[in-house]
């Protein structure tokens, strides 16, 4: 199974930046086997095609917004509701995430799966530090993207166990 761990964001815009920081933690604590990549996607577009291009799964860390959640609130989405995520602006990164996605259907190298994990912010001010909500639920997505993953690879044989890095997209 080849898996990407994409995080999204900026890391200026104080929980802006959370798909970033959910990444950078994932990686300093897990242990995750070779199959697995952590990217620190930040504010790219298209410069993701390649790192996202013939994945068999693709979980993506992002601030959404709702106005039916609260800050700190965590949203799963896949198939419908990300058709759904896609004809209503909830993220400041879904326009070039979905060209990125029309791109590689184009190609023939769509992901097999494609899951969104979105925290609603409470802050979008200037700043580099999460605000309390929203850093709590940052802590809670790296669980449970954890869980996502143990679930999804016990369904297929993996290599040993390695330390995570985060790798950023070259330009």
């Amino acid at each position: 199974m080849n898996v990407l761990v994409l995080g999204l964001g900026n890391i200026l815009l104080s929980d802006e930046g959370v798909g970033v920081r959910v990444v950078e933690a994932l990686a300093a604590r897990a242990r995750l086997p070779a199959e697995v990549e952590i990217l620190d996607g930040g504010t790219s577009g298209m410069e993701l095609l390649e790192a996202m291009m013939g994945r068999d799964l693709i979980v993506v860390a992002d601030a959404i917004t709702s106005e039916r959640h609260a800050p700190g609130d965590i949203l799963r989405l896949d198939g419908e509701e990300l058709d759904q995520f896609f004809r209503e602006r909830m993220s400041p990164h879904q326009i070039g995430l979905s060209d990125v996605l029309a791109a590689l259907k184009l190609m023939d190298a769509s992901p097999g799966q494609l899951v969104l994990h979105g925290v609603v912010p409470r802050s979008l001010d200037l700043g580099l530090e999460l605000t309390p909500e929203v850093s709590a639920a940052r802590d809670r997505l790296v669980r449970t993207i954890e869980a996502e993953l143990s679930g999804q690879l016990a369904k297929k044989p993996v290599a040993a166990g390695r330390a995570a890095d985060v790798h950023r997209p070259t330009a």
